[in-house]
């Protein structure tokens, strides 16, 4: 039986961060969500995976701390460097790596030892290239003025209309994922939001994977067929941009490709295993 999972708080380079943990023998399963979600995201994951792991909530969602601006920004690289302290401190000995969306600052961090990195899974995540193209809610987000108006509309129906766009028919979201982004939604991650947005131009984004190649691990690269914010092509060159990496499209799913279709999980939890066998 797998050890159980704990909630608890750590402070990482002088941020309270919230983090649910499984301890076990070996390097860890490091999981790192996306936008606007937190670590409820990758729950049934831990469910399905065995052995220890790690999911945190970013600072500025969730359960973590909302920082000031002044104590941290919120950009691309605050980020990154933020994951390179935390996966130094929280696995010195290497680990496996599992991202999904805005959770690629997870891999700008990795950079800083690719070596430490076992074995890597990339779920629809935003592009560390310079041909990236943002989607209309990133655009609007990016706009000063108009992101903070839009940030600030955040209803359970408007939410739940904006998330349905994320899904193959325009299907609902389950309801739990709509209550867990509402749950932490306040003035400090709408400026969390905001601020990663708008420090990802397209140069930024480049300078951010000029050192993807050196993560040599095994990795597998899911892609949802009908995701509306990144495209397929982007997973495919994220994938060439690893050196072990095997793409793999997700069909009839989005955004959030283990909603659409759950074998997802399973599929994640065998790659992890077949990986440290």
């Amino acid at each position: 039986m797998a050890a159980p999972i704990e909630e608890q708080f750590v402070e990482i380079d002088g941020i309270r961060v919230f983090c649910r943990r499984r301890r076990g023998e070996g390097v860890p399963t490091i999981w790192i969500h996306g936008n606007p979600t937190n670590s409820d995201d990758w729950l049934p994951f831990l469910v399905a995976t065995s052995g220890p792991a790690i999911a945190v909530d970013l600072p500025g969602f969730g359960r973590s701390e909302h920082p000031d601006p002044g104590r941290f920004d919120c950009t691309v690289g605050s980020y990154g460097r933020f994951l390179a302290r935390a996966f130094a401190e929280l696995a010195p000995d290497g680990y496996e790596l599992v991202v999904h969306d805005w959770g690629t600052v997870g891999l700008v961090g990795a950079q800083a030892r690719p070596e430490a990195v076992r074995s890597l899974v990339v779920i629809d995540a935003v592009p560390l290239t310079s041909t990236y193209r943002w989607h209309w809610v990133a655009r609007v987000w990016r706009r000063r003025g108009l992101g903070e108006a839009f940030s600030r509309a955040r209803s359970r129906f408007l939410t739940a209309q904006l998330l349905r766009l994320a899904r193959p028919g325009r299907r609902p979201m389950p309801p739990e994922l709509v209550d867990m982004v509402l749950e932490h939604w306040d003035e400090g991650m709408s400026r969390a939001i905001l601020a990663l947005y708008r420090s990802a131009d397209p140069d930024v984004l480049e300078a951010a994977g000029e050192r993807l190649g050196e993560i040599r691990c095994p990795a597998l690269v899911l892609w949802g067929e009908d995701d509306p914010y990144i495209s397929p092509a982007d997973g495919r060159s994220f994938a060439a941009a690893l050196p072990a990496a095997r793409f793999e499209l997700v069909e009839r799913a989005g955004h959030w490709p283990w909603i659409d279709r759950p074998e997802v999980i399973d599929r994640v939890a065998r790659f992890l295993a077949d990986a440290r066998s």
